[in-house]
Formats: C-alpha cells, sequence, structure tokens
C-alpha cells in the first residue's frame, strides 16, 4: 500500500503528541521516514526505538547536516531527491497533525496532470476547523484553492517535484509552505484543499513558543523580528 508515495514528518522533541502522529500513520498501512531535526537526546533515542518497533525510517539530520534546527530547507530537498528518483508523490505529515486509516486514500485519487498540491483540511479534537484554515470554514466541497496551503498534512505532486528544484529555497527562511503553494501557482499548477478529508492538528506542538502568536501576539511578533525566527 502506498507505493506512489512517500511520507515524511519532520520531528523537533514533542514525542507525545509526534509519537501519536507516527503511529497513526503506520496503523493506516503507509511506511513512513521521520526527520529528527536535533530533537533532545532521550527523544531522539526515542525515536530510533520507534523505528524498530514500527519498521519506520529515522534520518537524523544531525548526522547529515550541520545546521540549528528549524532545518525545513534541507528536509525538502532531501525528500524532494528521494520522491523523484523513486517516482513518487512527496506527502508531508506534520509531527502535530493526527492523520486517520481515511487520509492518504482520498488524496491519491486527486492526483492529476498539473495539480501540485493536494491538502487535509485541519480541525480541532472537536471536528471544528481550526488553524491554519480557519478561512476554509464556510466551503463546502473540495476543491482548488487559491490561497495558500500549509504543510500540515499535503501531498506534492511528483509533477511539481521535477517543475521546481527546492534548492532554489531562500536559505535565509524556516518555514516553505506558503512560498511553494505561491510556486506551485505560477507554475500553472493548480491546489486543491480537501474540506471532506479532516485531519486533527494540535498547533505548534513541536515548537510552544509559536503559542504566543495566540496568547501574546505583542511578544510572538518582537521575538520574531528580534531573534529572526520563524521566517516564512
Amino acid at each position: 500500500m502506498g507505493e506512489s508515495i512517500h511520507i515524511i514528518m519532520p520531528v523537533k522533541d514533542s514525542l507525545q503528541t509526534a509519537e501519536q502522529a507516527i503511529r497513526a500513520i503506520v496503523t493506516s498501512g503507509y511506511t513512513l521516514t521521520v526527520y529528527d531535526d536535533y530533537s533532545a537526546p532521550e527523544n531522539a533515542a526515542r525515536l530510533d526505538q520507534l523505528s524498530k518497533e514500527l519498521d519506520i525510517s529515522v534520518k537524523h539530520i544531525s548526522k547529515y547536516f550541520d545546521h540549528p534546527s528549524p532545518n525545513y530547507r534541507w528536509i525538502l530537498i532531501d525528500a524532494q531527491r528521494e520522491s523523484i528518483a523513486k517516482g513518487q508523490n512527496l506527502l508531508i505529515a506534520e509531527s502535530d497533525v493526527i492523520t486517520n486509516k481515511s487520509t492518504f486514500c482520498k488524496m491519491i485519487p486527486a492526483i492529476k496532470s498539473r495539480i501540485g498540491m493536494i491538502a487535509a483540511v485541519t480541525t480541532d479534537e472537536n471536528g471544528r476547523i481550526n488553524f491554519p484554515y480557519e478561512y476554509a470554514r464556510h466551503i463546502k466541497e473540495d476543491g482548488i484553492c487559491k490561497k495558500r496551503l500549509s504543510f500540515c498534512c499535503t501531498l506534492l505532486t511528483n509533477e511539481l517535484l521535477r517543475a521546481y528544484d527546492f534548492n532554489q529555497l531562500d536559505e535565509s527562511k524556516n518555514w516553505f509552505d506558503v512560498h511553494i503553494s505561491h510556486v506551485s501557482q505560477k507554475l500553472g499548477f493548480e491546489n486543491i484543499l480537501q474540506v471532506g478529508n479532516p485531519v486533527i492538528h494540535k498547533p505548534h506542538s513541536s515548537r510552544p513558543w509559536k503559542q504566543l502568536k495566540y496568547t501574546n501576539p505583542i511578544l510572538y511578533y518582537w521575538r520574531k523580528l528580534t531573534q529572526h525566527r520563524d521566517r516564512i
């Protein structure tokens, strides 16, 4: 199952949520590559235990790349290379997102020519659409999305991967979902948001300081500007 998709998950600590997210994917019958982005030693060790227990692949970025977290650009470049080599579509499932058994089965049929990205909509545990797709609360059907898609649970088609080299991504940035969403559209691809394919999102579990965006936005933007954090 899942030969057409290469599923990856960047992980930075927050192992309680990450392990739940990992187990959800494995239970669905898919293989998974976890990118450990400089987690604490005890958490990195737990990921190694899970790799044996659940038969997942774990790549500790510290063994390949000497750069402080976050390392999303390196992850995307590495995953793109592997996906293209295997002729697969790349599916990014972040460590604060809990998928279900039908999540990926619903995404695969939407892969067609000139489709760039396919995203599952995010909800809270009560099924209410939450960050980053609050704008979709009024949408009733899956469809072409002109706004940006997040990488919470998103498939990047092999056609898009071959059209845009991630080595071009700005090294000064931390996150690339907004940029790649726009690039996909500029290259003539269409992006799809599947509002009928919800996944549970627990925002920023791996980077708690980002919760300040909701609880203390002034402090959040001060840190963002003065400490050069969360660069999009």
